[in-house]
């Protein structure tokens, strides 16, 4: 079967090759209708666009990339710190351990984030600009992932394995069970409340069942679902803590706020300052990834830390390996995680766990 060309495009959507062109380089100069012609159209047939023609006869462009979800918080950009650079998120770290991997195998490295009503187009469109693509867990439509991989060598960072695509992805159950028992044994906390992420973040939905195998264990009532799910922002934090603790007198408060991720536990940190709430001595609060900003707020917030910088470095690895030889058989790599133990949970600054 020989590979669809932009002509095949222009020719099924039936348009110009000059406006499929335009539909990859500036949508926005392309009625809506029209664009999505084009796409479908591009979709049905398989076609990823070849930017620069790749290279020409060697098809190599020198070029790695890195899609992402676009969770973009605002409040973390105006977080204090004594150092800007250390108020990243779990996606800059990522990408900073990808770039350092990227230069060391002579490669650059294209960044597209993309929100989730978008992110078919912008991988389509990323795919066609690089010889290697790694995918940063967010919602892409099965069949764009398929098209793509059929392309280029594509690895998925974190969510769940795809079949015949590389993936690496960190321990998330076994550091939710760690930091969840912690509460539950040392502190002995009774009354814990889970904030998760979208119910189809597979990360988030793994660290709940760590959660709840950690109330299996002590022999607790098996919580059926999140207490709460947030957007995974700091304002999702603060939207917790006012849903949890704004409606006085119905029933007893949560004695631990566990939360799929650090950015929404410390929007909830600073809520509970804001009513007079004391943590860790009216409540503990846990986050999960370990970025660099769990240490500046206070009190500084215990968490999971997560191998960001190496989930990019492993990722550039496995494109690396593919490119050279592209029949292997897919591979797994599983990171390991650790529990920061802070004082937002009642301990001293980074104890051991």
């Amino acid at each position: 079967m020989s590979t669809p060309t932009v002509y095949d495009v222009a020719e099924r959507a039936g348009v110009s090759i000059a406006t499929v062109s335009r539909v990859y380089r500036s949508p926005e100069s392309v009625r809506g209708e029209t664009r999505a012609r084009v796409l479908a159209s591009a979709r049905e047939l398989g076609y990823v666009p070849s930017g620069s023609a790749r290279g020409l006869a060697s098809r190599s462009t020198g070029v790695l990339g890195l899609c992402y979800p676009d969770f973009h918080d605002a409040e973390a950009d105006s977080a204090p710190a004594a150092d800007p650079g250390e108020v990243t998120l779990y996606s800059d770290e990522v990408i900073r351990g990808m770039e350092r991997a990227a230069r060391r195998h002579g490669y650059a490295l294209l960044i597209a984030s993309s929100h989730a009503d978008d992110a078919g187009t912008r991988l389509t469109e990323v795919a066609g600009r690089v010889d290697g693509l790694a995918v940063l867990a967010q919602a892409v439509p099965d069949e764009v992932l398929e098209m793509v991989a059929r392309r280029v060598p594509v690895v998925l960072l974190a969510g769940e394995p795809y079949d015949g695509i590389d993936h690496v992805k960190v321990a998330n159950f076994d550091g939710q069970l760690q930091i969840t028992r912690h509460l539950l044994g040392p502190h002995r906390l009774r009354r814990l409340a889970f904030v998760g992420g979208p119910e189809d973040s597979p990360d988030g939905e793994a660290r709940f069942l760590g959660y709840q195998a950690a109330h299996l264990e002590a022999g607790l009532p098996l919580p059926k679902a999140p207490d709460l799910r947030g957007d995974l922002t700091q304002a999702a934090g603060r939207q917790a803590v006012e849903t949890l603790f704004g409606a006085a007198g119905e029933g007893p408060r949560p004695q631990g706020l566990v939360f799929a991720n650090d950015q929404m536990a410390v929007g909830a940190l600073h809520a509970l300052e804001a009513r007079g709430i004391d943590v860790p001595g009216d409540i503990a609060v846990t986050g999960f990834d370990g970025i660099p900003l769990s240490q500046l707020v206070r009190p500084t917030l215990t968490t999971v830390r997560q191998p960001m910088g190496l989930l990019g470095v492993e990722a550039v690895e496995l494109l690396v390996a593919r490119l050279s030889e592209r029949e292997r058989p897919p591979q797994e790599r599983l990171l390991p995680v650790s529990a920061v133990l802070r004082r937002s949970c009642g301990c001293p600054a980074d104890a051991a766990a």
